[in-house]
Order: structure tokens, then sequence, then C-alpha cells
């Protein structure tokens, strides 16, 4: 099972460690943080898949009310002795997003679900977990998430796009070519061509994690039915993708959603 696998890779204590070390927001990150920043201290944000708080650093002293949620209890672990000294003004709790029943109707104005936290979901949990969003969060209130790029994984899995004039990263790249394709058996470059979305095993943390890819074009269609005014942004740059032939053309292994709760 995708969730039992992930959900034991997140618990174990090097993981754990990984991302409780972690400081720095992403580009895209900033940009949002930029672009609400006159406005968050009268927000209250959900931050999920919190890990070990990366952003609760950045975000937490900026909004009105701050909860951090996670579904991993060594994560929250972690989170909460990391910010001891805050433990009256912010809130971190486990708690998995497919389930935010603990959580009132219409009450966040700002939800964020970085690092791709999303992607190690079954594809019916994830739409469940687009639900429960729009349920917990403001209508005109903003969600914003990442998710991995199958535009830019898919020519990974052809060996012809990893051969070099420099004999020795030939070899280097194809052995990886052949460990990307060990763990995904039956899977194929002709396959992946056509798909909207897939779930595979990449080189994170040693290729122990299944992670859900999805084209931007797909991925919208995925989420319009609970958010609007959907903006995709390059976590590389942190700009905008304001064009067809930007969007079509971008490589990054993973972007930004930016949508507007119904």
């Amino acid at each position: 099972m995708i969730d039992q696998n992930n959900h034991k890779t997140y618990s174990t204590p090097g993981v754990v460690q990984h991302y409780a070390q972690l400081k720095q927001l992403q580009p895209a990150e900033t940009t949002i943080l930029k672009w609400l920043k006159p406005r968050l201290s009268q927000m209250k944000m959900l931050d999920m898949g919190v890990g070990g708080g990366r952003t609760t650093q950045h975000f937490a002293p900026l909004v009105g009310e701050y909860i951090g949620i996670d579904y991993s209890p060594q994560m929250i672990a972690a989170c909460q002795k990391r910010f001891s000294a805050y433990s009256q003004t912010i809130q971190l709790e486990v708690c998995d997003a497919r389930d935010l029943s603990r959580f009132p109707e219409n009450y966040f104005d700002f939800i964020l679900f970085s690092f791709n936290g999303i992607d190690y979901i079954s594809h019916g949990d994830r739409l469940q977990v687009f639900e429960q969003i729009r349920r917990v969060g403001k209508s005109g209130g903003y969600f914003y998430f990442s998710s991995h790029n199958l535009q830019a994984m898919a020519p990974e899995f052809n060996w012809q796009k990893h051969l070099s004039f420099n004999p020795i990263k030939t070899y280097v790249n194809l052995v990886m070519w052949g460990f990307l394709r060990l763990c995904n058996p039956g899977i194929t470059w002709d396959h992946l061509k056509s798909s909207g979305y897939a779930i595979l095993r990449d080189e994170s943390h040693n290729f122990r994690l299944q992670t859900y890819y999805i084209r931007p074009q797909e991925q919208v269609q995925q989420i319009t039915p609970n958010f609007r005014d959907i903006k995709i942004y390059s976590w590389k740059t942190g700009l905008e993708l304001t064009s067809e032939s930007d969007l079509y053309s971008n490589d990054d292994m993973w972007l930004y959603y930016l949508g507007v709760i119904q």
C-alpha cells in the first residue's frame, strides 16, 4: 500500500532528522509569503505536512493563528521540540490530511501543503484531501501546494536521454536509469507519455517512497471542482507560468499551485 510504505519511511529516525534540520523556503514559497505578507496578520493558517517545521519558522510569527499538522507523530514530536519556546502561540498536532473533521467549516484563510506532501497518498485519497481543504477553508481564502511534475519525470524513463559524449557520465546515468526501471517494473516511457498522472518510485530517500507525479494540465482539471482562479508557479524561480508555451516546456521536477477556495 502506498500510504503504509510512505508513512513508515517518514517515521524513521534518519528521515525525521533530515526534515528537522531544513530551514530555507523554496523560491515559490517565498513568492507566496511576500504576496500575502500584508494580510497574514489577519489570517488563520493551516500548515499541512509540516514535517520538522521548515515552513513554521517563516509563517508562524506573521499569521494571526497558526496550526501545523503532520500524519507522522515522529515529525510532530521533532517540530514541537524545535519550537518548544513558542508552544503557547502555535499549535502543532498529529492529523491526517484526509480527515480534517477536528476543524470547523469555513475556518482557515490560508492553507499550505508544501514540499509535495500531497504526493504520498493514493489517487483517491488525494481527491479526498482537496475536498477536506475546501470544507475547512474560507470561501475566497487561498490554498497553495506543490506536486511533482510528470512532464519533467517521464523523459527520465527514456534511456537515450541519458547518453553523453562523456563515457563516465553515460555509465553513471545509465546505472541510475537501471535503478529507476528496476524500481518501477512495467512502467515505460511510452506509457508515461500518454498518462495524466502516475505513481512512481523515484530517487527520494533511496527509492523508498512511492510518489505521485501529475501533468500540470491534469492537476488544474483535478482541483477545478474545489478551487478557482488557479495559478501555477515554478518552484525553482518562484515565477508564475503565465503562457501555455512556458507551461508545456517547463521541466521543474515539481510545481506550485495557487487556488482560491470555492
